[in-house]
């Protein structure tokens, strides 16, 4: 019998960014009437659209009762790391709540895990928005509950996708990751916890604390910080498989 983890919906999205090119910085400073400058330089502006075409391969899992319960569900979002980026996406299923899944657990919640076609790119903020928009429209999701969270490179795929869309999440927990400390601001309200490993060579714990100093420095309510003082690079394995993780996350609400 097929399960939800098993399934491979391929989600292609099409997106649309707008995008403008301004060039009158000399507009009104030694223009003629024409508005053509002395040095016969004129101020001109540029604006158009592109479109980029996106397509992530993920695994959906649905609680075993939302085919019972007409309830609107949460809805997290994880994102793996680099070793797990690629075309074959049983990877996706070696860490995390998708391995949970495979073994057994059944979770309050959906979950979709994408997988990154490259680790050089990364995860993209704006295809993730547009993924996570295309389960809300076909799917139960609470609108007031949608998370994030990731490892390693998904940790800071978790960092940048809020620092896009802050008011997407009701909360999100970063583990072994690392954002933009000069843009912090959007998250101040947002509930955050951050996870890391002491003794990690792959992603400094630096990278962790230097976005709690900045959060702190702004005052930012919401936001707890776990260290784990001799954990490596591995901090996912303990986060993810503490209920009061899980607990405190589906906790928080937009609401």
């Amino acid at each position: 019998m097929m399960t939800y983890l098993q399934m491979r919906p391929l989600s292609r999205i099409a997106l649309c960014i707008s995008f403008c090119f301004i060039a009158d910085a000399s507009k009104g400073f030694g223009q003629g009437a024409s508005g053509q400058t002395a040095s016969g330089q004129t101020a001109k502006r540029f604006e158009g659209e592109i479109r980029v075409s996106v397509a992530y391969d993920y695994f959906l899992y649905l609680p075993k009762a939302y085919a019972t319960e007409s309830k609107a569900w949460p809805l997290v979002l994880f994102l793996h790391g680099s070793g797990e980026s690629g075309s074959d996406l049983e990877k996706v299923k070696i860490h995390g709540p998708p391995k949970h899944v495979a073994a057994g657990d059944d979770y309050p919640f959906v979950l979709v895990s994408p997988q990154a076609p490259s680790s050089r790119k990364g995860w993209e903020p704006a295809a993730l928005n547009a993924l996570i928009d295309n389960v809300v429209a076909t799917h139960r999701v609470d609108k007031n509950r949608i998370y994030v969270t990731g490892l390693s490179m998904g940790g800071y795929g978790t960092w940048a996708l809020a620092q896009a869309y802050p008011d997407r999440f009701a909360a999100i927990m970063p583990v072994c990751g690392g954002g933009d400390p000069s843009k912090v601001e959007p998250l101040k309200n947002l509930p955050i916890w951050i996870f890391h490993g002491g003794k990690d060579t792959a992603v400094p714990v630096k990278r962790s604390e230097e976005m709690v100093e900045a959060l702190k420095s702004i005052q930012a309510p919401g936001v707890k910080f776990t260290l784990y003082p001799d954990a490596p690079h591995d901090s996912w394995t303990e986060t993810y498989s503490n209920p009061e993780v899980w607990k405190w996350l589906l906790e928080q609400s937009k609401k």
